[in-house]
């Protein structure tokens, strides 16, 4: 197909909206039963329409990323025909079950998009229950409206004998107007009703009719506040204005329960201008002009917050109206009591508070039109189909693989850090008298507490107080400042290399920061996040979104909902209501649940019996999450034999006239050398700032989490390497171990790596041993053995090599200077720990 006719296709895809379906192989043996329809179609308008349902199973399979059969050219002369039919069919499908759930009044009519054939009963009560709107009233509704559709057969046409005209739609529109802006309906409970605000002078009315030339007139109707009132108060504006204030409220309720009523009838989106108060200079205090019936009214409230002497100076220039004369300190002094006021009221009432300001990045006309068209859309509804679709494409690519979803919260769950906090404290930083520290946890705690309107709130808020680059840079800061806990970094590593378990991060928090995060430590191909905080995103992650993304998993892709897990940090940061809550939905709910503690020296919640500690470094958790399916990378073997560097220093190293101290020095020597070669490549680098001689900073480097590394020496003949290593890395922990069992769990506990020292390895059979202790202690930490001289028929491959006995394990690396041929175990003078130490003499 070419590229112009795919876009299009995807672009009427994109619009129907249809669910994608699990398993993979209900797309092909749907379009088996087309082609076996097509084949015994008898008429040629029965040919045709048999034929458009094979074009849509095919093109629909592509869409949805399961191609199961290369889609037709569009531009070949006898498709033309078929593709017409079927954009024409499938769309008047679509649009007959729409209209059939806005004349049901069904809230959430959004979600209801169905392409099956509506002329049999059954399938509009199969359509009903899938939406779980009353079958009876829906067959019913559908039924009639069918009938008045007979001329627009076009819809089921699996057993007409002839065609229907495309012109025969119902709205008059074309099928291949694929994108047609969402408009809330009458149906819905609540009119959308967008105040317009700002002290006088501040542009409302000049707004108001660009945004008039600019939206869509049947989206959108614009009211100026003191022309509705001229309209409802017998005698205009004149009369209004000599009236006393208690009649004035009167009819300005007057007014605005008209513009509520006249767009729940119309479905439109009403925006207002007007005034929430008045304030010459010679009053102490405004005088508010807001009423009960605005509060009920608006849904939304726009303030437009222009600088004061921007305002000031309009008012002087203004010559068609007569305006009192006003000091930009007093506008300033007006326009902060405004918001003041209406912020609050707008979170006491449920109103949702945008503060809008030009930038040199988006006019301000734009702005508004931005948040206008994202109004007219967004419901809890629509906000949760964003959110399964984000789910979705997590999933499509690993589709038909994936066994196993991990799923994770990520603020005080991945990390200790509330990276929600951080923002707001780095915002405040920069702007201390706007902003503070708890901005969010003002919003979080005040009347809206946790709901659905309390996070599209908090997404405003992030837009008020940054535009995208300044978003970009404070999420940046904080995600730098954010330390992941090390089991969860080792674990998801390992959960990265399998084909069959998937991780998705669910977070109410800002989506970019913890995709900043997982990025930073390697992890982001893998691991997906799905949240918001910016109006981009399209939706919000609420508790219950986390809940329906859940039921999702395991209803729609089959997933099973195993294990539980809560994960509980230090007592000083916890939740206070925490307790509680898990306790009822222990007591009363029937939850299972374990409880991760981290870091692990931090006291457990409630208590073990009611809430067992899980460890999720431990081999059984590791082997239930991987299941049957895992597949670990066995031993990887990094050597340097033939590198003109290793000759150098193997040279000292195997030169008989060198022992004791020299000798420790060139295996000192070789420790560094491996470490910086090829450890760094293993592990990775990390950025951290540095002083310039120049006296400024710049960006320096060291090992992956190199605080987080072990380095084990085995005793005697590792130690002078593992020194060189340590000298490369001299943040890491060093432990000595002349037995597995010298090295403890508190070695490993909090550590990503650990780095196994020795000189020679021969056999394995010591490796051996240590890599199955430290894998008993902690089942997802990384290991490198770090080595001298390795004998190559160790890690042949071959039957009883190293390579082989180690094959069921993951994340292990062995790095040696060189291989050798050479099969002899030393002893005396010819022992390389003696030789290190001094000690041939001895027996």
């Amino acid at each position: 197909m070419r590229p112009i006719g795919n876009a299009l296709l995807n672009r009427w895809h994109r619009m129907l909206g249809l669910s994608r379906q699990s398993p993979p192989s209900w797309y092909r043996d749907r379009l088996r039963e087309e082609l076996r329809e097509r084949r015994t179609a008898k008429t040629r308008w029965q040919k045709l329409s048999e034929a458009s349902d094979v074009f849509f199973s095919s093109s629909r399979a592509q869409y949805d990323g399961f191609p199961v059969r290369k889609v037709p050219s569009s531009v070949t002369s006898r498709h033309v025909l078929i593709y017409a039919y079927m954009l024409a069919k499938f769309t008047l499908r679509w649009k007959f079950y729409r209209k059939t759930a806005i004349m049901c009044n069904t809230p959430h009519y959004d979600s209801v998009r169905e392409v099956v054939n509506p002329s049999k009963d059954r399938k509009l009560e199969e359509v009903a229950s899938r939406h779980q709107i009353d079958p009876v009233e829906f067959k019913r509704v559908g039924s009639n409206l069918r009938k008045k559709n007979e001329r627009t057969s076009m819809m089921s046409t699996d057993d007409e004998s002839a065609p229907s005209t495309i012109a025969g739609s119902t709205d008059n529109s074309q099928p291949n107007q694929f994108t047609a802006p969402e408009v809330r309906s009458s149906s819905d409970h609540k009119a959308v009703v967008v105040g317009l605000y700002g002290v006088p002078g501040s542009g409302k009315t000049v707004l108001l009719k660009q945004l008039e030339r600019k939206l869509e007139q049947k989206n959108f109707a614009f009211y100026e506040g003191s022309k509705v009132i001229a309209n409802v108060v017998p005698g205009g504006l004149d009369a209004f204005q000599c009236m006393e204030e208690p009649e004035k409220a009167h009819w300005r309720r007057q007014a605005i329960d008209a513009i509520g009523k006249d767009c729940a009838h119309s479905g439109q989106v009403a925006v207002v201008a007007g005034h929430f108060m008045f304030w010459s200079e010679e009053q102490e205090a405004g005088c508010p002009v807001h009423t009960q019936n605005d509060l009920a009214v608006f849904t939304h409230i726009i303030y437009l917050d222009i600088p004061a002497d921007v305002v000031a100076q309009r008012r002087l220039d203004d010559t068609e109206r007569s305006r009192p004369s006003a000091s930009a300190n007093h506008l300033r002094k007006w326009q902060q009591e405004e918001k003041t006021q209406l912020r609050g009221l707008c979170r006491l009432h449920g109103i949702l508070f945008s503060l809008v300001s030009p930038s040199p990045m988006l006019t301000l006309l734009d702005k508004v039109s931005i948040l206008l068209r994202d109004f007219t859309r967004q419901n809890e509804e629509y906000n949760l189909s964003q959110a399964k679709r984000r789910l979705d494409d997590a999933i499509v690519p690993s589709q038909g693989h994936l066994e196993t979803m991990l799923v994770m919260d990520a603020d005080r769950t991945l990390a200790a850090e509330d990276t929600g906090a951080l923002f707001w404290e780095s915002v405040s930083n920069s702007r201390p008298l706007e902003y503070t520290a708890l901005t969010l946890k003002a919003l979080f705690d005040g009347p809206l507490g946790h709901s659905y309107t309390a996070f599209r709130q908090a997404v405003l808020l992030y837009e008020e107080a940054t535009d995208d680059q300044r978003f970009d840079e404070h999420c940046q800061d904080v995600a730098l400042a954010v330390n992941m806990h090390p089991e969860f970094v080792s674990l998801l590593q390992l959960v990265a290399e399998q084909k069959h378990v998937g991780a998705v991060v669910v977070t109410c928090g800002l989506r970019l920061i913890w995709e900043k995060v997982l990025e930073r430590e390697g992890l982001s191909e893998k691991v997906k996040v799905i949240g918001g905080g910016r109006i981009a995103d399209g939706f919000v992650v609420s508790a219950a979104v986390k809940g329906a993304l859940v039921t999702r998993l395991r209803e729609d892709y089959h997933m099973c909902a195993n294990e539980a897990i809560i994960v509980v940090g230090e007592e000083q940061v916890r939740s206070k209501t925490m307790d509680a809550a898990l306790t009822k939905a222990i007591d009363n709910d029937g939850l299972k649940a374990s409880q991760a503690v981290l870091p692990s020296n931090a006291s457990p919640r409630l208590n073990i019996t009611k809430l067992p500690i899980l460890n999720l470094s431990e081999p059984e958790f590791v082997d239930s999450l991987l299941g049957d399916r895992y597949t670990p990378g066995g031993l990887q073997v990094l050597c340097a034999t033939e590198r003109n560097a290793t000759k150098l220093l193997a040279t000292q190293m195997r030169d008989a006239a060198i022992a004791g101290p020299d000798l420790r020095k060139a295996h000192n020597r070789v420790g560094w050398y491996l470490a910086n070669e090829f450890l760094t490549d293993v592990v990775g680098l990390e950025k951290r700032l540095i002083g310039h001689v120049q006296g400024r900073q710049t960006a320096g480097y060291r090992l992956f989490h190199e605080k987080q590394t072990t380095i084990v020496a085995l005793m005697r003949g590792g130690e002078p390497m593992a020194l060189g290593v340590n000298d490369a890395f001299p943040l890491a922990m060093f432990v000595h171990a002349s037995d597995p069992d010298d090295i403890k769990r508190h070695h490993l506990q909090g550590q990503l790596t650990v780095v196994l020292v020795d000189s020679v390895i021969n056999t394995g059979k010591t490796i051996v041993e240590f890599v199955q202790h430290v894998r008993k202690l902690h089942a997802t930490i990384r290991i490198v053995v770090v080595a001298g001289v390795v004998q190559a028929q160790c890690v042949s491959g071959g039957s009883g090599s190293l390579d082989q006995t180690l094959a069921r394990h993951a994340k292990l690396h062995l790095i040696a200077l060189r291989k050798s041929e050479t099969k002899f175990t030393g002893s005396g003078t010819t022992d390389t720990g003696n030789r290190l130490f001094n000690t041939t003499h001895l027996p």
